[in-house]
This record gives structure tokens, sequence and C-alpha cells, in this order.
């Protein structure tokens, strides 16, 4: 103690200007003290000032209080807070300081090697519901490819999916007038891997439906056969708990929040309905004990905190409403800078009738024995006592997920938890993750009906059957009907909304990752073979198309909407284009075309908008589920220098400057339509030979002049730019003269 503060202790006031200056300077040194955290210091300066007041100051009372509450002391700090309530009632705000500082005390012993999460925060396991965080029953996978109850997504309060935010309204707006179907192969593997805890859900949810109509009895029996069926889940306990409370059963709902408290030992939102249970039913301490363990559990839960400064309050009042004057027996421990539960108080001393009591000021008082000769001690003072001293031994907080219980008695319809056999215990219970039972895993549970194989990117139709989205796709070309139970599902193809089935994606990577493995290996072989533009390129057998020129495409044939696809999941977006030819099947020469664009039609059509890219020539041709395939070389122009080049310079722009004035002699109708569908007539270029197929203009210029195929097709095969400048140039005096002609025999000669 610093000698300033020795000599405002020991100043006596001589004057009221004195007095108020010394009072304001202890008042500041106070302060600073406890907010630099030396509560000791803050401790001894309010008890210097009540020594100095003739009478209690309920104010100093509970400054000395809140003082003493904050360095550990926490039996001295309840004292002095029966001195401020015999006062005046405490009120719930003033107990705030109190039960932050007890529950900061279990939260040191108790929690210090422990995660605390609520249940809203905490991590669910792969076959959790993410709505009701239950086992998924009945599941429904949506669109978006995340899997819910079918129940919970059918509440009409959900519009979207909560995971990933899609509109369900939009999205399934065909089919829910119907409602939702459940994925088949999931709720199969659920019923098998977890068949107790699945039954046992089932027998719940008829209860809820019950509960719902208020049919409360045949509710609870539900309750009771899901409870026998399957005793370790929290939540169904929880429940049944909150109808015994419906039903006024206090303490059957007491049994069964305390089989949860046990199996969930670190869940405040457990213990907080355990509290509500037991203050519904008269038992005050124990209610209050189990807020104070909530405030511990979950420190920012300001509401809860609220109801226990509130419960404290009443009790701390009710000792005084009854007249009756208890004293604490306290022993005193300093506990440095940890609070020990342990030692908080030992018990209280009850008073019998006209014995002499001292309150913590020093003044006495005699309780009064007018009618109180056979009456107990007071059931608040005593209840708040064993509550505050009773702190150290919970008798759920301790419990630890991994203790084993004893006993091997079936259950009753009231959960006896200490008498469930260990190996009734699944790792579902105390929010472990579910696992699957080795012995039960069989891959033949997860292969596609289709292929045969493993799922390989499987996706979930509205009908509830699981396929490899390549299976599906591939079935759907042919046919907009499921193929196994043929429901219609062309709007389902319509909107592509074949998003991978996360929840069984994500099984198969956790307990077949080798298995998985290998048919990724397989799909990647596939795919690099496919991906190849050499050896087996795919060919569409439609019209002649051009280097560096738009050809739009309606993709309506199964095979061509599986060439297109697969160019496109390959990555490559090319594939060939040839004309027919009646020997070989097509054509020698051909275009490569990437794709750049697709819109998709109800009937499972498709445009498709590609550009081309390079010239080919066949080497041989070849067939690949049903569409034709070849093994080609791409052509590229042979480049000239010298004289050679200026040539085919003079050559180039005599050619260009003739094309111009033909495409400015059309009509103005016909050069809008050649626009609209091949855009304008592009510009020289600087360097004529910089592509590999030559100048953009001439391949324009070949696409809109009015050629037959075989004739497009020759010149598409020339190799030198000059070869096909000249060819160029007889096709534009041929229409030159056509156009000079008399329209009626322009229009019947044949080009």
């Amino acid at each position: 103690m610093d000698l300033h503060f020795v000599n405002l202790l020991d100043h006596t006031p001589h004057d009221c200007t004195a007095a108020a200056t010394t009072s304001s300077e202890i008042m500041e040194v106070t302060s600073e003290a406890f907010c630099a955290g030396d509560y000791d210091l803050s401790v001894e300066i309010y008890s210097s000032q009540q020594a100095d007041v003739r009478h209690p100051d309920r104010g100093l009372s509970l400054l000395k209080a809140d003082a003493l509450s904050r360095a550990g002391r926490i039996a001295e700090a309840v004292d002095w807070y029966f001195t401020a309530a015999n006062l005046e009632r405490l009120q719930a705000n003033e107990l705030g300081t109190l039960v932050d500082c007890i529950a900061h005390s279990l939260r040191i012993k108790e929690c210090t090697n422990s995660t605390v999460v609520s249940e809203d925060e905490q991590s669910l396991d792969l076959f959790s519901c993410r709505l009701c965080k239950c086992l998924l029953t009945d599941p429904v996978t949506l669109e978006c490819g995340h899997t819910f109850c079918k129940r919970c997504i059918e509440d009409d309060a959900i519009k979207e999916c909560e995971i990933c935010g899609c509109k369900l309204i939009k999205t399934y707006g065909q089919i829910k007038p119907i409602g939702f179907r459940v994925n088949v192969v999931l709720r199969s593997l659920l019923d098998k891997w977890f068949c107790a805890e699945s039954k046992a859900r089932r027998c719940w949810l008829e209860g809820e439906r019950m509960r719902s109509e208020r049919d409360f009895i045949n509710a609870l029996e539900k309750y009771n056969k899901a409870v026998e069926i399957a005793p370790y889940m929290p939540p169904l306990l929880g429940r049944r708990a909150e109808l015994h409370m419906a039903m006024n059963n206090f303490r059957q709902a007491i049994e069964d929040l305390d089989a949860v408290c046990r199996l969930k030992p670190l869940s405040p939102e457990a213990h907080h309905a355990k509290a509500l249970a037991l203050n519904k039913a008269g038992q005050k301490g124990e209610a209050l004990r189990m807020y104070l363990y909530c405030v511990a559990l979950k420190p920012d839960w300001g509401s809860v905190k609220l109801e226990a400064q509130a419960m404290l309050s009443d009790m701390f009042s009710s000792v005084f409403q009854r007249d009756v004057r208890p004293k604490l027996l306290i022993f005193q421990h300093r506990t440095g800078s940890h609070l020990k539960p342990a030692s908080l108080l030992l018990g209280y001393l009850h008073s019998n009738p006209g014995r002499q009591s001292q309150t913590p000021n020093g003044r006495k008082y005699v309780l009064s024995n007018t009618g109180a000769e056979n009456k107990p001690p007071c059931e608040d003072s005593a209840t708040l006592a064993s509550v505050l001293a009773g702190l150290s031994s919970p008798t759920g907080l301790k419990r630890r997920t991994s203790e084993k219980f004893r006993g091997s008695a079936p259950f009753n319809k009231h959960l006896k938890i200490d008498e469930v056999r260990s190996s009734q215990m699944p790792a579902a219970c105390c929010n472990e993750r579910r696992e699957v039972p080795s012995q039960l895993l069989d891959t033949s549970d997860l292969e596609c009906s289709l292929c045969m194989r493993l799922f390989y990117d499987p996706v979930t139709t509205p009908c509830g059957h699981t396929f490899c989205l390549k299976c599906l796709e591939r079935c759907l070309d042919h046919n907009p009907i499921c193929p196994l139970c043929k429901d219609n599902i062309a709007e389902y193809r319509t909107t592509r909304g074949c998003h991978k089935t996360l929840l069984m994606e994500e099984v198969l990577q956790h307990y077949l990752s080798e298995e998985l493995a290998e048919r990724s290996t397989v799909h990647k072989e596939e795919m690099t073979e496919l991906s190849n533009l050499t050896k087996e390129v795919p060919i569409f057998i439609c019209t002649v198309a051009f280097p560096t020129i738009t050809c739009p495409l309606h993709i309506f044939e199964p095979c061509y909407r599986l060439m297109i696809r697969r160019s496109v999941e390959t990555g490559t977006k090319r594939f060939g284009m040839c004309i027919a030819d009646s020997v070989k099947g097509f054509a020698d020469y051909g275009c490569m075309l990437e794709v750049k664009d697709m819109k998709f039609y109800p009937d499972g059509g498709s445009v498709v908008i590609a550009v081309g890219v390079s010239r080919f020539k066949v080497l041989s041709h070849g067939h690949r589920d049903g569409y034709s395939t070849a093994e080609i070389v791409l052509l590229e122009d042979q480049k000239v220098e010298g004289e050679e080049l200026a040539e085919l310079r003079r050559l180039h722009d005599s050619v260009y400057d003739q094309a111009c004035a033909w495409f400015t002699s059309l009509k103005e109708n016909i050069k809008n339509q050649i626009v609209h569908h091949f855009g304008q007539l592009p510009g020289k270029d600087p360097d004529m030979q910089w592509s590999p197929n030559g100048p953009a203009w001439c391949w324009w210029l070949l696409a809109v002049l009015p050629l037959e195929q075989r004739a497009q097709l020759s010149i598409l095969a020339m190799t030198t730019l000059r070869d096909r400048l000249s060819a160029t140039r007889r096709v534009l005096i041929l229409v030159a003269r056509k156009l000079q002609k008399p329209p009626s025999t322009a229009a019947s000669a044949s080009l």
C-alpha cells in the first residue's frame, strides 16, 4: 500500500469540504485499482470507508461484494450481497459480476481442456440433415446436389437450399405439387448402415406429426418406442422432454434432460433446457445450478445470464422476506488469479430461535422466535448455499463422452442413462461423427445400374434414382425418361441440372477412396483417348466449313449429342466437319471446328455455335459409339518469297478489290442477310501469309458465294494461296456474268 493511500485512510476530515475532497480522492484510487485488476486493494479501501459510516451503506456493500467476487473471494462476496439485500431488494442487474465470476470459475475448472461448441455451430457428420441436425430420414436430393430430409424440405417455410441458397420454388416448380421424391440409393444405404437409428427416427417423426395434431398421448407412445429402439439420441430425448413439459410431467422431463446432459456434457442448450424444467418443477436451486453452467459454457448467451441473475435476486430477497437472517459459515481462501469452486461455500449456520447473530458490518441482531418454535431453517437460504457450495461437483458437466455406461438392464420408457450398455452407444451420440460399420460396407451398394461400375460423378434425378452423370446423359440423348422408373424428366434435362449428389460423392471419397481412385484413373484414360485430335477425331457429317467462319449447328441426333458433349468434357471443344461421301461415308478433306456456345432445348436438342479453326486431310476412317471418327493430318499453306511473293501480293490485292466490287453490287436486302449471318467482309491482312490457313477474307468470300459443296471442298483442300485466289477470281467472274444476264435467265442458271 503506497504512502498516499495510507494518508488517505488515516486522514480524518474536519469539515465538509475536506471530507468531500478526501472521499473523491479515495474513489479515484479505488477506481484505478479496480481497473488495474488489484481487487484486494479495492476491497481494503471499501472496508476502510465502511468503518467510517455509522449505518450500513448498501452501495458500498455492493461495491465491496463485486470487488470480492473479482478477487476470487466468493464466499465473502456472498456475505456482503446478503448485507445489501437486507437493506433493499437486490436487482437482477446488480448480480452480473457474481454470475460472471462463478461462471468463470466453472469454465476454468471444467472446460480448460474441452472445446465448448453450441448445437447450431457444431460440425455435423455426413449423414446429418443440415435443417433438423438429425440422421437423414427419407433423404431428398435437390437439383443443386445437396440432400435434406423429405419432411424438412417440404416445410412451407423452406424456400431455398440452406447451404447454397438455390431457390426451391424455381428449381422444383414443376414437381413440387406432387411432392419431392426420396433418393432411393441413399435411403437404402442409411437404413442398412444405421438401422436402429433410422427406425427410431421414423417413429420419432410419426410422434412429431401426432404432436402437431395435439394428440399428446399417442405422440408420447411413439417417442417411447423410438427411445426403446435408440436410447442414445439426445435430440429425441430433448423432444420427449418438451412433450412431458407440455403435459406437466416435470419429473419425467427432468429425467430425459438429465440424460441429454450426460450424453452432451458440454452443450449449453441441453443444460438450459434442464434449467427450465427444474424451474417449472419448483427446484429452484438445481435450476440456478444449471443456469450457471450455461453461462460457464456459453458466456455470450446474454438472455440466460439475465435469467440466472433474476433467479439469484429472488433467492437473496426471499431470505429476508421471511424475516430470517442466516449467517454464512465462511472459510476464506485466497485463491490468487483463478477461482476455486470447491471452496466457494461449505454451508450455512442456520440460526436457532433466539440465537444472536452478527452481520458482516458488525451489527448484532436477535432472531424473533414468535411462531417459529417448529419452523425449519429458511429453504431459500439453505438452497442458495448448497447451490453455490455444490458447483464444484456438477452431475453432468464433468462427465466425458468416453466414459463407459454401467449396467446391462434393458431400457424402460423413461431413460436411465447409467443402465446403457457401452456396446449400445454408437459413434453418433455425444456429438461424435457417425461412421459406417466396415462389415456393412459393400461396393455393390454403390454401383450405377447402367454401367454396373462404381458411381462416378453421381447425379440424382427428380424421381430419386442415381446414376453416373455420363451414363444418364447418354440415356437422355435417346429418350427424356428415367432409365429405371420411366418417369418423364424432360424438364430436368432442359435445365441441365446435372449437379453431383454431394453426399454420395463424399461417401465414396471417405469409405471407398481406393476404388474411387481406380475408377477415376479409368475415366481419365478414356478422356485422354477422346482428347487426341489426330488419332481419333470425332467427325460431324454435314456441310463444308471454313477456317475463321462461324458455323451454327442444330444438334438433335443422339450420336451427335454424345459427340459434342464429349468434345466439351475433354476440354478440347473441337471436332471435325466433313460432307458426306457415298463410298467412304465422309469426304477426305474437312475443317476442324471449335465450340463457342451451346443452347439446350426441352426436347434434348441443342444449338451449337462453332467457329472454323483449321483444315485437315483424312488418313483413315473409323467409328466410335455411333458417330464417325478419323485419323487426320492438319493442312497448312505453302509460303513463298521474293518475286513469287510480290506476284502473289498483286494477285491478292486484285482479287480482294474484285470481291469488294461484287459485294457492293448486291441488293441491300441480300447484303443485310449476308452480314447478319457471316458479318462484314474482313479487311486485308498486312501479312497475307501469317496464318497457316491464309487470309480470313478469302474464306468469308467462299462461304457467301453461291458455290456447290464439291467446288467449295476442292478449294478448301488447296494448300497454296495462289491456287485458292485464282479459283476465287474465276468464281467471281462467273458470278458477275450471271448478274449481267436478264433476271429470268439468271434465275435459271446453275452454278
